[in-house]
């Protein structure tokens, strides 16, 4: 929901006049943050020491890395090789943006996704019935050159700040990637080559105190659509992962990255390793920064299982698509990406095409048997309705050649 006219266009500018949640932000009773499903315990996520990499036994990390993926989908980096002073800097730089003149930050609000440099609230206000409570500055980072003039050159470090930051988390992506691929036992280089012309997007999240933080989210359970996220948090949590039905705080550690699979690579490695549900919270006392890089396909790239992963025991299980045709879909369906891959999965594909067939089969027989000459009638009619229902079903599920 778009805010009123009479409203700031940014939450920042917003909780300035505010002792209250406004209307817009309130999610209903069922669909707000519930402490009784928070994991209280001192659950921690793997936190992998990258350093591994340039040890004796490379292929440990590898493998710890692999197991992170497969049973939580979230882990932790350390010793990953970008300096305490570039982390700084952005996190220092992203703060200072968002501390502007309301008209200073404005120039660069958009309420359009197509945008690739733009500065906005929630999710996607134009579309959205609930806003979440976060304003973000949403960038295009790959390549540099292609987006770089259109950021924000306030504050004056800002431009440089933020392409160092970016040219050194894609190194640290594309080590990740590397170390994916090698854990699934594919070639070092594959899933790089199968997101064909990678980009780099990267989302400045601010999340300013909320009066009332138990009636709204951050943002509310979702899972990425793209390939791999880098998180780089301030030290407020926040962040929530779903885990064996609880929702469990990722804890900021100093120094370290987090690091979460996207659909693409749950697609890619067909299911070995899943793109898990996770949240904001907010809290009363004190605002929160959080800048995820996105890593994703080109928008024409074919996604489908790796053939290396499939075979009589392991048929795959979702149908190839390109990432144009995923992203959309998402951007139709907001935050709610469960239903987005669920989109693609064969079987819920071949579950739905048997429906309808048997849906279509039994309309006819109905119709066939009325009475009079239009029980011939409906008869035939039946045929002419269940042939291409049943073509169309078969194309449907039918694995699109890469």
């Amino acid at each position: 929901m778009a805010m009123s006219k009479e409203e700031p266009l940014l939450l920042t500018d917003l909780v300035a006049h505010t002792n209250q949640v406004p209307p817009h932000f309130i999610r209903p009773i069922s669909d707000r943050p519930n402490l009784h499903e928070v994991d209280k315990s001192d659950t921690i996520f793997p936190l992998i020491d990258l350093d591994g990499f340039s040890g004796s036994n490379p292929s440990q990390i590898i493998e710890e890395i692999g197991q992170a993926c497969q049973t939580h989908g979230f882990f932790l980096v350390k010793n990953h090789g970008i300096e305490e002073s570039i982390i700084n800097d952005m996190l220092r730089v992203s703060k200072e943006f968002f501390l502007l003149s309301e008209s200073e930050r404005s120039k660069h609000y958009s309420s359009d996704p197509l945008k690739t440099t733009r500065l906005s609230t929630s999710f996607y206000v134009n579309k959205e019935s609930i806003s979440s409570w976060r304003d973000y500055l949403r960038l295009h980072c790959y390549p540099l050159e292609d987006y770089v003039h259109e950021w924000p050159s306030n504050p004056p470090s800002f431009r440089e700040t933020v392409s160092k930051y970016c040219t050194n988390v894609r190194g640290l992506v594309l080590k990740l990637m590397e170390a994916i691929s090698e854990s699934l036992g594919l070639e070092k280089g594959y899933m790089e080559k199968a997101l064909s012309k990678q980009a780099q997007h990267m989302a400045i999240n601010y999340y300013p105190p909320c009066p009332q933080p138990e009636l709204t989210y951050g943002l509310p359970g979702h899972k990425d659509p793209n390939a791999l996220t880098v998180l780089l948090q301030d030290q407020v949590p926040g962040l929530q992962v779903l885990s064996g039905g609880k929702w469990v705080t990722v804890k900021p550690i100093p120094g370290t990255f987090v690091v979460n699979i996207g659909d693409q690579i749950q697609v890619l490695s067909n299911g070995i390793y899943n793109s898990i549900l996770h949240r904001v919270l907010v809290n009363s006392h004190e605002e929160r920064m959080s800048i995820p890089t996105f890593y994703c396909p080109s928008p024409d790239a074919v996604i489908g299982t790796a053939q290396e992963l499939v075979d009589d025991h392991h048929p795959a299980i979702y149908k190839n698509f390109t990432y144009k045709e995923y992203y959309e879909l998402f951007w139709n369906h907001g935050l709610q990406t469960e239903s987005c891959i669920d989109s693609f999965n064969l079987d819920s594909l071949h579950r739905n095409c048997c429906f309808l067939s048997c849906f279509f089969c039994c309309c006819c027989c109905c119709c066939g048997g009325g009475g009079g000459g239009g029980g011939g009638g409906g008869g035939g009619g039946g045929v002419v309705v269940l042939t291409p229902a049943k073509e169309a079903a078969s194309q449907e599920i039918a694995p699109e050649e890469g």
